[in-house]
């Protein structure tokens, strides 16, 4: 099996982020538009994915297990890993209770209760969290990054060939430095 860097837990996460996502969504519409035509629709594509979100955490949290004991991390690092790992397994076993019972109970067309859209939005909030405290490990500690670019002080390069642009960007970078200097009483 080819390696694959850092491991396939950042592709599969967005599957269940973008199915309970939606999920919460139609429920509420199918919950709101009760007895109107388009609330069994709505009731349709908010069971299916329900359950296809709860299908896909599964997946996404055993490669989360193995980012975890793999990713390259410091004690902050393994902090924020402890925080985003409670919230996944907390989440997780939510949306397989969820989507457990709501497959046992439901028609695939029945309209949801609103006890449970109340749920599902629980459930949706809690993925919210938990993808915060994912992206947190990204974006803040770095983990799962393989190389970090040296950040240089001011935007010194231009996103464009034409030597005007070029010149304008200078012209700009030079207007900032007198005016930050100015600002600052230098």
């Amino acid at each position: 099996m080819p390696e694959i860097i850092p491991n396939l837990h950042p592709l599969m996460v967005h599957f269940p982020i973008a199915l309970i996502s939606v999920s919460a969504f139609f429920h509420v519409v199918a919950s709101a538009t009760r007895g109107k035509a388009c609330a069994v629709h709505c009731a349709v594509l908010a069971h299916a994915t329900l359950w296809l979100g709860a299908l896909a955490a599964l997946p996404t949290a055993f490669f989360g297990w193995q980012a975890f004991n793999s990713v390259n991390h410091d004690e902050a690092g393994h902090a924020a890993m402890l925080i985003h790992r409670a919230w996944a397994s907390g989440t997780v076993a939510a949306l397989v209770l969820l989507a457990g019972w709501d497959a046992r109970r439901s028609k695939v067309d029945a309209i949801p209760a609103w006890w449970f859209t109340g749920a599902v939005i629980g459930a949706w909030g809690m993925v919210a969290t938990t993808a915060w405290h994912g992206g947190e490990l990204v974006y803040r500690h770095g983990l799962g990054v393989i190389a970090l670019p040296q950040a240089k002080a001011g935007h010194d390069h231009v996103h464009g060939a034409d030597e005007k642009a070029r010149s304008n960007a200078d012209a700009c970078l030079a207007c900032r430095q007198v005016t930050e200097s100015t600002k600052f009483g230098g």
